[in-house]
């Protein structure tokens, strides 16, 4: 499967749906979308990783990179990982979950939810 990032918008929200393997090649490519996504004036955004089987740690620095610029902005940042059982989990979900990093994450089951379910500002 090739790596790629498709954009929408679901009212306030930009929604960039990935698939494919999060890693030191393709990260760039997410870096630079969601940069151009708040360039854009998008300070609500969804990233629907719910398609990506593998991220490394690259990957996992472009979603804390995105988490950091979206909170300067005083904006929103959510991840659509789906929680499914132990052998058809996200990867993404488990690699943040290995990593201590997860909690810092607005986490969503799907992109509706994501968009209008309203949640407090993203944790510390």
């Amino acid at each position: 499967m090739a790596f790629t990032v498709k954009g929408a918008e679901r009212g306030e929200w930009a929604v960039l749906r990935v698939s494919g393997e999060l890693d030191l090649v393709t990260s760039p490519v997410l870096r630079q979308r969601v940069h151009d996504a708040v360039a854009d004036g998008h300070h609500s955004l969804v990233l629907d990783l719910s398609e990506v089987f593998f991220c490394d740690s690259s990957g996992v620095g472009v979603l804390v990179a995105a988490r950091r610029l979206i909170r300067s902005c005083q904006g929103r940042l959510r991840l659509i990982l789906p929680d499914r059982g132990a052998d058809d989990g996200s990867h993404v979900n488990r690699v943040l979950g290995a990593l201590g990093v997860r909690r810092l994450f607005d986490i969503r089951p799907d992109v509706e939810s994501a968009v209008t379910d309203e949640a407090g500002p993203l944790s510390a």
